[in-house]
């Protein structure tokens, strides 16, 4: 053959990969699925998928793609639900059979009866509740489903679900490409790199001593992603050819709402000190996520309580280069959401779509401060009112807002410009509307909004008036429950980036308002300074660190002034706060949120307001001083975005401090 009659016919080679790459995951032709079993096992095969699901534990054994196994089995679980139906009583059956309707869709079910006793041992703990497993596949299809129910029945003890998540251990020969996003999208180290890198701050991080990142440091925490805007995310074969990818139809039965980071995809970050311990490709698709603040789901004694957790789609693809296969996935992913509710769910707590509900509406933004704002970026959301945990680990406590519930659904939409939403496929029942907009410090809430089955609810025209505590006297940064915004937080998907603050800002941040610009001169992250210039793996402390902010008055004021800080990451448990040298209060109550050990740009949010006697203040310059004490390097603050109001009514009341939370 001819060099360019091989060119010619690898060519034609990579366009059949590249077609294969879109086919879609349900259609009309194609091999009939099949179901076949033994003592220990369901398969379920359509001619381009094969799985094999366990009948003890709900467990995926083995899923083939084209006649590749996808997963690595090797001594470990492969593919498997974090809580299992392994229990004290265990059922299977076929709940869809193929030989009843011309082999076009297949259905297996493992379930586990708690009886009130504990299921599970695994990394999500255990629990009191009943738990069903089902995988299904369709003709035509080149990817399984899965979903996962659970049922906590009245005569259960309290109870609560940790960690939560579906998991897949990939074959290290064929896996070498991960993506998550855009921006990481990339060729990923190897088990051996992993494997011989050497220990940093945590045990999730490792500096490559080898392989094509040699020299940087490997941390699983930054792949984390939004769960809300990562549609389709997996790995794929530079060689084989061949990716598997994680879709959510929907995000109505995750947690945390439309800003909720979580692990996404890593290779598994064994943690022994073996030269040779595995540590496969391995993707995550979590519902109830303990990371960047975390997300509760408590049941209480006598409680009757079902969720039902996807359907979510495991789809197997083949294409020329990973991101000819990764646009399939997300070509796939468009089609997954527009199919959403499905119609096949049946025998559990899953209204299908002339069964649910639609919201819509049209916020008008009112702020006499800023008449020409819009909600040009916004999110509108319906979420289970605010309520306190009931389970056995806290009996009471902080209320339960939409960042953390895991509990029950929530059910977000992006609006559009001009303000107007239309929010489809509630489940019936009575929710809170809720609205978060970029530009907007606060967020709009609207309670007892009741969704009946089938029904069309047109709330109008909502004015939504920001809260103000006077006059704006400046702000830093855009409130988007995020940092992104400030220098590096674009880029905060590294390591040790506590380590780099130093070099960048020797003398500490130094704002002055009107003159910097926060995009340059805001460093993302609020840390305890290392004064140690050899520190190379992040452990020891750090110094306290002040920043500054410098604005000019034209008089020296009179009332109340008030510093609204919207934070976004947690790892300081004070801030002090000085105004020309003078205490002006300090924030107090602080959650952690690990955001900073995680490198990530945005977890639980809370707005803390301080308030001071304006005569702090003077004509002329001022100095407003933030300082977070000495502590671990990563003990320090991810701000959202920082505003000075001021209050001139003739009442002064003593220093205080308020905060609020999400709502």
């Amino acid at each position: 053959m001819t060099l360019t009659a091989r060119a010619f016919t690898y060519a034609i080679g990579l366009f059949l990969i590249a077609t294969i790459s879109i086919r879609p995951a349900i259609g009309k032709t194609g091999s009939a699925v099949i179901i076949s079993e033994d003592d220990a096992s369901y398969t379920l095969s359509n001619g381009i998928v094969t799985a094999r699901i366990g009948k003890t534990n709900g467990n995926l054994l083995s899923l083939q793609y084209n006649g590749i196994e996808m997963l690595d089995s090797a001594g470990r679980a492969a593919g498997y639900w974090s809580h299992s139906a392994a229990g004290p009583s265990v059922s299977h059956a076929i709940t869809i059979d193929p030989k009843t309707n011309d082999g076009r869709r297949g259905e297996v079910s493992v379930k586990g009866i708690s009886g009130g006793a504990l299921m599970g041992s695994g990394p999500g703990g255990s629990t009191a509740a009943d738990i069903e497993i089902r995988y299904t596949l369709d003709r035509g299809a080149s990817g399984l489903y899965t979903y996962s129910i659970f049922e906590h029945k009245p005569d259960y003890p309290a109870t609560s679900i940790g960690e939560a998540r579906f998991c897949v251990k990939l074959r290290d020969e064929v896996f070498d490409w991960m993506t998550v996003d855009s921006r990481r999208n990339m060729k990923m180290i190897t088990a051996y790199d992993w494997d011989h890198g050497t220990p940093m701050n945590m045990k999730e991080a490792r500096r490559m001593n080898s392989g094509t990142y040699k020299g940087q440091v490997e941390h699983k925490y930054d792949y984390s992603a939004n769960q809300f805007d990562v549609l389709a995310w997996g790995w794929s074969s530079t060689e084989r050819h061949v990716g598997i990818w994680f879709i959510n139809p929907t995000t109505e039965y995750l947690s945390g709402g439309p800003t909720k980071f979580e692990l996404s995809a890593h290779r598994d970050a064994t943690f022994t000190d073996s030269l040779t311990a595995p540590a496969p490709p391995c993707l995550l698709n979590y519902w109830r996520g303990s990371h960047y603040g975390g997300s509760q789901c408590e049941i209480g004694q006598s409680e009757a309580w079902t969720k039902v957790i996807g359907p979510f789609l495991i789809y197997c693809n083949a294409g020329a280069t990973p991101q000819a296969m990764w646009n399939g996935a997300l070509a796939e992913s468009r089609r997954q959401s527009a199919a959403w509710p499905f119609d096949w769910v049946a025998g559990v707590d899953y209204p299908h779509k002339n069964e649910r509900g639609t919201v819509s509406g049209q916020l008008i933004l009112k702020d006499a401060q800023a008449p020409k704002a819009r909600t040009t970026s916004f999110l509108a959301g319906l979420t289970h009112p605010d309520y306190l945990p009931q389970g056995k680990a806290r009996g009471g406590g902080q209320p339960v807002d939409w960042q953390r519930d895991a509990k029950y659904y929530e059910f977000w939409v992006r609006g559009n410009a001009d303000g107007r939403f239309t929010i489809p496929n509630v489940r019936p029942g009575t929710y809170t509307l809720h609205a978060i907009a970029d530009g907007v410090l606060g967020e709009f809430t609207k309670t007892d909004i009741r969704v009946a089955p089938g029904g069309v609810l047109q709330l109008g025209k909502l004015d939504w008036q920001p809260v103000r505590h006077g006059r704006q006297l400046w702000d830093i940064g855009i409130p988007n429950r995020t940092g992104a915004e400030f220098f590096k937080g674009d880029d905060c998907f590294h390591w040790g980036w506590y380590l780099e603050y130093p070099k960048l800002f020797p003398n500490d941040v130094n704002y002055v308002v009107g003159k910097s610009d926060y995009r340059k001169d805001w460093f993302f992250e609020q840390v305890p300074h290392n004064e140690n210039p050899d520190n190379t793996t992040g452990q020891g402390d750090g110094r306290s660190t002040s920043w500054t902010v410098k604005f000019d008055l034209p008089k020296t004021p009179t009332g109340t002034a008030t510093l609204r800080l919207a934070i976004c990451g947690v790892g300081a448990k004070s801030l002090q706060i000085a105004v020309n040298d003078k205490p002006a209060g300090e924030v107090t109550g602080l959650n952690y949120n690990a955001t900073i050990n995680r490198d990530g740009i945005g977890g639980y949010w809370v707005e803390k307001d301080v308030s001071f006697d304006a005569s702090l203040m003077n004509s002329g310059s001022n100095v407003l001083t933030l300082t977070i004490p000495p502590g671990g390097l990563m003990n320090g603050i991810i701000y959202d975005y920082l505003r000075l109001e001021l209050d001139e009514s003739p009442a002064t009341p003593s220093a205080n401090e308020k905060s609020t939370g999400g709502t």
